[in-house]
């Protein structure tokens, strides 16, 4: 049994492990590295999936250890601080709010929070005090937009007109690994204008180890502005909030840990101000713990139900697994999260679109995003429940799973409608529920799914329901959930290699980069062997002209974006010493990728040895 220490806040977290040790893939970045406690999660079962999973997502909470290397956590004296002096900033533009506002910008899944939290807090606070950019517009809201993340200049524009129409602006940029151009051009923008800006930088890496590299056709790299905004971070004009919550379960899969802590960090500093612009009080490091304190047991609470989650992960890969579909039925912000879920799985798992889907009632409409109903852009921007029922419906079979995600003060009588028409298509009919003790999901209700994920919420203080915890709480432990269906499923299908991602899309200089250490770690050859092979996946052909060695990376990204299985066929030909063509036709005898990785990595360790077998009797002779 793993060694575990019970925290005072009341969780089990896992110790410090090899993570923190500084010889542990010591040139990545954290966000980056492999996570100790995941590295056999491609060999485990369902229930020992979701197992791991609860680890790593408590490493969230742990606490500064002495033994361990002098990262920040959440808890560390340092953050905390900062986080209230955030918050107090918040407070008092809040005290105007017609002419300040609050932006929180990302990429991804960093963009769709912000787009969430914006929404949360605009309902909270009755007004427009806050705002969202997200690289690629209110498209990445439902698809996978990479490219935009690579452009530091669009989101520029956005808070040009923002400033021309307000007196102070808090940014916040969000970017989990210090690494997305198209938050590093809104954060210089913003340290070029601190008259009109107050810039805060929110990711979960030490400052040296944002992104070094060179951002094409820019002036600087993300590490220089990281460094900047640290020293204006010390005269008390910007805001950094970057503690360490450890690697992801899946090698650098931000979606899953680095969202869940985007959304307590930023909900905590949030509620700390309105709460206390409510109740005319002080924000203090005591309110901030009593609100992290709620997401712990919010941790506790979701993870209780292990086996339930583990059985319908286990149905989820089967879909998969037989080509069929999961598709997400979701009531209000929960419906949002089953769109956020589903739209993260195309560049992570290199996923189709259609593989995992989310509907939410009322479609846009309830959405409320800033460029309003955009479902003519194609088909997988129908959203609504009357799209799920007209267009998908009609297409289910037994090998797809359904999923309903609501709370019991949402119209059952409408859920239970919708669930006896998918009920006649298919027995695959699951639910995860939200209620508070005392309520009770109706018996016609539950004899429609086949399991019934029931959170049961305690009854909260006033203070606490007016200030939006509990719906906050519902929604994380719903990301919680749907994070270990999709990132399961997509175990079981094959998808994931050790604990890496090994069909990504390389979409984007962030991916390529990945897509490179990918192919290096496991493959044992040089980077300039693996950069080849990558472009020859890419280009398909076995020659390189020199052209093409010599073009910029965001030349072969825009080539690759819209291809499947580079990653996979270029690890097969570089195991198996083999052509891009003859790695592709053994990816397609053998569709579970990583079977054909292990095969192919198994052949050519053969290969190898009879090769390094071979020069020895040479030698010898």
């Amino acid at each position: 049994m793993k060694s575990i220490k019970r925290l005072k806040h009341g969780i089990e977290t896992p110790h410090p492990r090899k993570w923190e040790l500084a010889g542990y893939e010591a040139t990545l970045p954290i966000t980056e590295k492999s996570n100790s406690i995941t590295q056999g999660i491609d060999k485990s079962d369902t229930v020992q999936i979701v197992q791991l999973l609860k680890e790593c997502d408590a490493e969230i909470f742990r606490k500064e250890d002495n033994l361990a290397t002098n990262y920040k956590t959440l808890y560390s004296e340092s953050i905390l601080r900062t986080m209230v002096d955030t918050a107090k900033q918040v407070q008092e533009l809040h005290k105007d709010p017609e002419d300040n506002l609050i932006v929180l910008s990302g990429c991804g899944t960093s963009g769709r929070l912000a787009f969430l939290l914006a929404s949360s807090f605009n309902n909270l606070s009755k007004t427009a005090g806050y705002g969202y950019i997200i690289a690629g517009g209110d498209k990445a809201l439902i698809t996978s937009q990479e490219l935009p993340e690579d452009n530091p200049d669009t989101g520029i524009r956005i808070l040009k007109k923002i400033s021309e129409r307000k007196k102070k602006v808090m940014f916040i940029g969000i970017s989990c690994g210090l690494s997305a151009p198209f938050v590093a051009g809104q954060l210089d923008f913003c340290m070029n204008n601190l008259d009109k800006f107050i810039p805060v930088l929110v990711g979960f890496n030490p400052i040296n180890m944002a992104r070094p590299d060179k951002i094409e056709g820019w002036h600087s790299t993300f590490l220089q502005v990281a460094e900047r905004i640290q020293k204006l971070h010390n005269l008390h004009k910007a805001y950094i909030i970057n503690p360490a919550v450890g690697p992801e379960g899946i090698a650098g899969s931000s979606r899953m840990k680095g969202g869940s802590a985007t959304k307590i960090l930023l909900e905590t500093i949030l509620l700390a101000a309105h709460q206390a612009l409510a109740n005319n009080s002080d924000i203090t490091d005591g309110c901030l713990l009593d609100l992290l304190r709620r997401y712990e047991e919010a941790l506790t609470i979701t993870y209780s139900h292990n086996e339930k989650i583990a059985a319908l992960v286990k149905h989820a890969g089967a879909s998969l697994q037989q080509n069929g579909h999961i598709y997400y039925i979701g009531w209000k912000s929960l419906g949002i999260m089953g769109i956020i879920d589903a739209s993260e799985c195309v560049p992570t798992f290199g996923a189709d679109f259609s593989h995992i889907r989310g509907f939410i009632n009322n479609g846009f409409e309830e959405m409320a995003n800033r460029d309003g109903d955009i479902s003519t852009l194609g088909p997988e921007f129908a959203i609504s429940h009357e799209d799920f029922l007209k267009n998908v419906l009609p297409t289910i079979h037994r090998n797809d799973t359904v999923v309903f995600i609501f709370t019991l003060n949402c119209d059952v009588a409408e859920i239970e409608k919708i669930a006896h028409q998918v009920k006649m298509s298919t027995i695959n009919l699951f639910s995860i529920s939200h209620g508070t003790v005392g309520q009770y999901m109706p018996k016609q209700l539950k004899k429609l799914f086949s399991i019934i994920i029931s959170v049961t919420w305690p009854v909260m203080s006033f203070k606490y329901e007016g200030c939006y915890i509990q719906m906050f709480q519902r929604e994380l432990s719903t990301k919680w959930i749907l994070n270990a269906i999709s990132t399961g499923a997509h175990v079981l299908k094959g998808k994931v290699y050790h604990n890496y991602m090994i069909d990504l899309k390389v979409s984007n200089s962030k991916l390529f980069g990945r897509a490179l250490y990918i192919l290096q770690k496991f493959t044992s050859q040089t980077q300039s062997r693996c950069f080849e092979t990558l472009l020859q996946t890419i280009y398909e052909t076995e020659e390189l002209s020199e052209k093409i060695k010599n073009e910029e990376i965001s030349k072969h990204i825009q080539h690759a974006a819209s291809m499947n299985k580079i990653v996979p066929a270029a690890m097969v030909a570089l195991m198996r010493n083999c052509s891009i063509s003859e790695a592709k036709a053994r990816l397609a005898s053998c569709p579970i990728v990583r079977e054909a990785i292990i095969v192919s990595d198994d052949s050519g360790h053969k290969q190898r040895k009879e090769h390094t077998e071979a020069a020895e009797e040479e030698t010898d002779e």
